[in-house]
This record gives C-alpha cells, sequence and structure tokens, in this order.
C-alpha cells in the first residue's frame, strides 16, 4: 500500500487536489527511508525489493552461504541447507537459533551420504576432501567437536542439561563454522555449486 502520491487534477469547488499513486516509486523511496534508519541507528538489517526485512552479515562467509547452491543429490539434505541458510539471515534471533537446528540436521545427514553407517559414512567425506593426513586429521577434529558441540548444547537436543545459545555472536559463530565444514564437504565431493 505503499505510493508516491502524484497530483494530476484539482477541484476547485471543494478545493482539493486528485491524486494518483506510482507505486515503485513510492516503495523505493520509502524502502531508502527505512534502510536511512537502519544504517543511522547501526541495525545490520535492510528492506529489501520484495518488502521483506532482511538480516546483513557482515561477515566474509556470508558471501559464500548466499551463494551456496545445494545439489547433493538427496532433497531432503537440499531443503535442509536451504532451510539453515534462509532462516540464518532472518532478523528474529528466535528463527536465526532454528537455522542451526536445521544445519545441525543436515550435518547429520551429510554423514550418511556416502555410507548409511554415519561413522563409516564421515569417514569417508573426510577422505575424499582431505587427502594429506595431516589436514585429514584437523578437519576429523573439527567433525567430532561441531558433532560434539550439537549434542551438548540445546541445538539438537533440549534436555535440561543442555547448554543453551545465548547471544547472537554465538549464534553467527557455530552457524560459520559448520556451514564452512559442509560447504567444504560438498565441494569436495562435487555436491554443492
Amino acid at each position: 500500500a505503499v505510493g508516491k502520491p502524484i497530483q494530476y487534477d484539482g477541484h476547485s469547488f471543494f478545493r482539493h487536489a486528485h491524486l494518483r499513486f506510482e507505486q515503485e516509486e513510492g516503495q523505493r523511496l520509502f524502502r531508502d527511508d527505512v534502510n536511512r534508519l537502519f544504517s543511522r541507528n547501526g541495525l545490520a538489517y535492510e528492506l529489501v525489493d520484495n518488502g521483506q526485512v532482511r538480516r546483513m552479515d557482515p561477515a566474509p562467509q556470508a558471501t559464500m552461504i548466499r551463494a551456496a547452491l545445494f545439489r547433493t543429490g538427496d532433497l531432503d539434505l537440499d531443503a535442509l541447507l536451504e532451510t539453515a541458510r534462509t532462516k540464518f539471515f532472518d532478523p528474529d534471533e528466535r528463527i536465526r537459533l532454528e537455522s542451526l537446528e536445521k544445519l545441525w540436521d543436515a550435518w547429520e545427514r551429510l554423514k550418511t551420504l556416502e555410507h548409511i553407517d554415519k561413522r563409516r559414512g564421515s569417514q569417508m567425506l573426510l577422505d575424499k576432501a582431505a587427502p594429506h593426513p595431516q589436514f585429514r586429521a584437523e578437519l576429523e577434529n573439527e567433525a567430532m567437536a561441531l558433532t560434539r558441540i550439537g549434542n551438548d548444547f540445546r541445538i539438537r537436543h533440549s534436555e535440561t542439561t543442555k547448554a543453551p545459545i545465548q547471544t547472537r555472536e554465538q549464534i553467527d559463530y557455530l552457524f560459520h563454522r559448520l556451514f564452512s565444514l559442509i560447504h567444504l564437504l560438498l565441494r569436495a565431493t562435487g555436491r554443492v555449486a
């Protein structure tokens, strides 16, 4: 319902103007005003052309996250990764926290792409991603650490003993960390564009 009012005629007896509304120009002006307010107040959000407010991620990984096209050969995994990515850029922190849940679900599913046994499937993925033994060992340590984080924090499980993720920065850190590993493994196995 946003449009720029343009007077095209006047009514002399009732002394009022007749207006038409340029929707595209009005929306552009409104978007500029809203984005100026976000910027002035140091908020990392922007109003985009489709009318949605999108969280801007200044980190360099944002480009990789936004550009990734998932073609894993597993439609459910592709959907989990796409949902995680979409939710990560949402301004609502609760929805962004859901992005971690979806990404960790994707991580667990990814482990079974090469082999139905998760442990063996993980080993096969890591072997393909890092043929050099030293780097392979580091990737395995990272994979185990991220699996442990998903199990120990309130990401995949909701027991009262699980530690909560409490800040936006923690969400960003964990999302970037796991997304980077998943992206590396998918690229090494030809499953992401």
